[in-house]
């Protein structure tokens, strides 16, 4: 992805990416002591590059991706990213992976959901703040 980079207007967010980044993915790996992951996608409306920081709930070489925004009755923005282009890049610690997502349903959601509920356990008290159900995507390698 070498498109434009457009840091987040969030400035919690452009610190702990640029932080993440810079030190290779040996500083800023974690936020409020969880491990994060950073993920990278293209806008749905600019075409740019994001960049996310979000909690690591990775499974057999599978990540995870919980749109919770703490519970908010909207899906956070990145959500609307991956729907347009499910092409993301995936940095954990200082490995950095291609790959596609996929919004999960049903049992395979319910099972993402606990892994990431047991990563990151404020997750349930997110559930509970909102009437929507809290999408969760897996992130698998890119073929080729």
């Amino acid at each position: 992805m070498a498109d434009e980079y457009e840091p987040s207007p969030r400035r919690w967010v452009r610190d702990q990416v640029e932080e993440y980044e810079s030190s290779g993915g040996t500083r800023g790996t974690d936020l409020r002591g969880t491990p994060v992951i950073v993920v990278t996608n293209r806008g749905a409306k600019t075409g740019k590059i994001r960049k996310t920081p979000l909690m690591r709930v990775e499974h057999e070489g599978r990540y995870g991706l919980v749109a919770s925004q703490g519970g908010s009755p909207e899906h956070p923005r990145w959500y609307y990213n991956l729907i347009a282009d499910p092409n993301v890049e995936v940095q954990d610690g200082p490995t950095r992976a291609r790959m596609v997502t996929r919004e999960l349903s049903g049992p395979e959601r319910d099972a993402w959901w606990e892994r990431a509920v047991a990563a990151y356990p404020d997750y349930a008290d997110y559930q509970k703040k909102t009437t929507r159900q809290i999408p969760v995507f897996i992130a698998e390698p890119a073929e080729g």
